[in-house]
């Protein structure tokens, strides 16, 4: 059985439970990180010398980075569906995802600490101001690819989905005027029918 170590607040280990739920595989899940400790641990960071969540364990083999997990998940278990066989459609696939971390993560991480883990007497509304103005247009480009077809890598859903999802998901929960953007609502709309989302995006956030 697979071993997973993440809180499920943590938008990282949100997408593995999401990939291993969409592959209907069986998994054990610790809380760990924030509250729950564990990551400072000896034992745990030689596993992961990160100290952060998720971390996963597949039979003696150990991997962290989510997105990393996602895409193994998805490879060894959903080859040419989930994980594309076609070279440039499943590096399509992987580019998104790479947007997902090193391009929207950080434009809305600022907005999402202010509004729900800071108390309300210490937001900047500076900060959610800055993370707004840089998010917007990202989620106009999205809603411009979307309007192309109807998942992010093409006609199908695939691992690509799964972490723009979670980060979709994340904005969307911000107590804050949304913009209107028909493709991506559709889109998300899709991703909320799914049951391998069910315990992830229909989560509230924390």
């Amino acid at each position: 059985m697979l071993r997973l170590w993440g809180r499920l607040s943590s938008i990282n280990v949100r997408k593995v439970v999401w990939a291993a739920q969409e592959l209907g595989l069986a998994f054990q899940r610790t809380d760990a990180g924030g509250q729950f400790g564990i990551v400072r641990e000896p034992h745990y960071l030689g596993l992961n010398p990160n100290g952060l969540v998720p971390l996963l364990e597949d039979d003696g083999f150990v991997l962290w980075e989510s997105n990393a997990i996602v895409r193994y998940l998805c490879a060894r278990h959903a080859a040419g569906t989930l994980y594309p066989e076609d070279l440039p459609a499943r590096f399509v696939a992987e580019q998104w995802m790479d947007w997902q971390q090193t391009t929207l993560n950080p434009a809305g991480r600022n907005a999402f600490v202010q509004w729900i883990r800071t108390p309300a007497a210490q937001r900047d509304a500076a900060l959610i101001a800055q993370s707004v103005a840089a998010t917007e247009p990202l989620l106009a480009l999205l809603d411009a690819r979307l309007a192309q077809q109807p998942f992010i890598a093409g006609e199908h859903f695939t691992m690509a989905d799964i972490p723009v999802g979670c980060e979709v998901h994340r904005w969307r929960g911000l107590p804050q005027e949304q913009p209107a953007l028909a493709h991506l609502e559709r889109w998300y709309q899709s991703l909320l029918a799914r049951p391998g989302a069910r315990g992830v995006l229909d989560r509230p956030l924390s």
